[in-house]
């Protein structure tokens, strides 16, 4: 239904789809697929498998997806791009999802002008996502991730924060008000996805556009597959695109980063790396984090930082 504002208003509760998809197909499998500019949309009840995506929408405002559950899709199980403003995803389950299981992504590529914000995610549980994060946010401010449990992540970082864009007109990360996550529970999260480069529980990278305003508090990482939370940059050449600014975490507990003992052993038992060379041609993380009662026990090491380009203050 792109475009067709008609369809603004209308609830879907109660039911179940089960699709017959066997592998991805981006475009198509999309159950609430595209859906440009409508509004006040309610999904309630209602239980996905076997799609490519549950929900994907573009430019949408007022949408209440709630008490739901998303399990084995080939991509995201809800995804919301383009000015997407002031929605709500809650109570809700995303399972063994072949990308990010609840995202934010501020493209603005299909008729949006402004960065997502003013949207809440609330009261999720994201377990074995196989090809990318339990939730993950590109870009926008104003937007909240609360009350949020992540375990088992198969490939990929519990959590992604990231100022990527793609190669899509993209806005980045607003200072004011700040993108928060609170209240986190992340077990036994990240993974190996791609050449040498391993990720953490939770993933600070600094991309293409403007990283900042950045708030996470509350958060326990528990047994993190390689590291805690790692920071990375992203480069043209030799030269870093945007640093990390204005982010800060607070009440941050990190316990039993091991290493792994596996192929990528070296990049790993980090409670905290400020990674120095993530991947060929890339150099280290530029810019500075604050940690504000910073927990760490059990970690082979408790924070790697062996660069001259980022600073972690505590306090």
């Amino acid at each position: 239904m792109p475009g067709d504002r008609c369809a603004s208003g209308s609830s879907f509760e109660h039911l179940a789809f089960f699709g017959n998809y066997t592998n991805r197909i981006d475009g198509p499998g999309k159950v609430w697929g595209e859906l440009r500019d409508v509004d006040n949309l309610t999904l309630d009840n209602v239980w996905v498998e076997h799609t490519v995506c549950a929900y994907w929408g573009v430019s949408v405002s007022g949408l209440k997806i709630t008490n739901s559950r998303f399990r084995n899709t080939f991509a995201d199980a809800v995804n919301m791009t383009n000015g997407s403003t002031d929605n709500l995803v809650s109570n809700s389950e995303g399972r063994s999802n072949g990308d990010d299981a609840f995202a934010l992504f501020s493209a603005v590529d299909q008729g949006g002008s402004t960065a997502n914000h003013g949207n809440v995610f609330e009261n999720l549980t994201a377990t074995l996502t196989w090809r990318a994060a339990g939730v993950a946010v590109y870009g926008g401010y104003d937007n909240i991730f609360r009350n949020l449990y992540i375990a088992d992540m198969l490939t990929y970082s519990g959590i992604t924060i990231s100022s990527l864009d793609f190669g899509y007109p993209f806005i980045g990360f607003g200072a004011s008000p700040p993108t928060q996550f609170q209240n986190i529970s992340l077990i036994r999260a990240g993974g190996h996805f791609w050449g040498a480069q391993t990720f953490p529980a939770i993933w600070v990278f600094s991309a293409s556009k403007e990283f900042r305003g950045i708030r996470v508090s509350d958060v326990d990482i528990v047994d993190p597959t390689y590291s805690g939370i790692m920071f990375q940059t992203k480069y043209n050449g030799s030269q870093p695109e945007n640093p990390i600014t204005d982010t800060v975490f607070t009440n941050v507990s990190i316990s039993g980063a091991r290493r792994s003992g596996d192929a990528f052993d070296a990049k790993s038992g980090f409670g905290i790396w400020v990674n120095e060379m993530p991947e060929q041609g890339q150099g280290p993380a530029v810019g500075s984090a604050t940690f504000v009662n910073l927990r760490l026990t059990d970690n082979w090491q408790d924070i790697r930082n062996t660069t001259s380009t980022f600073t972690i203050n505590r306090s």
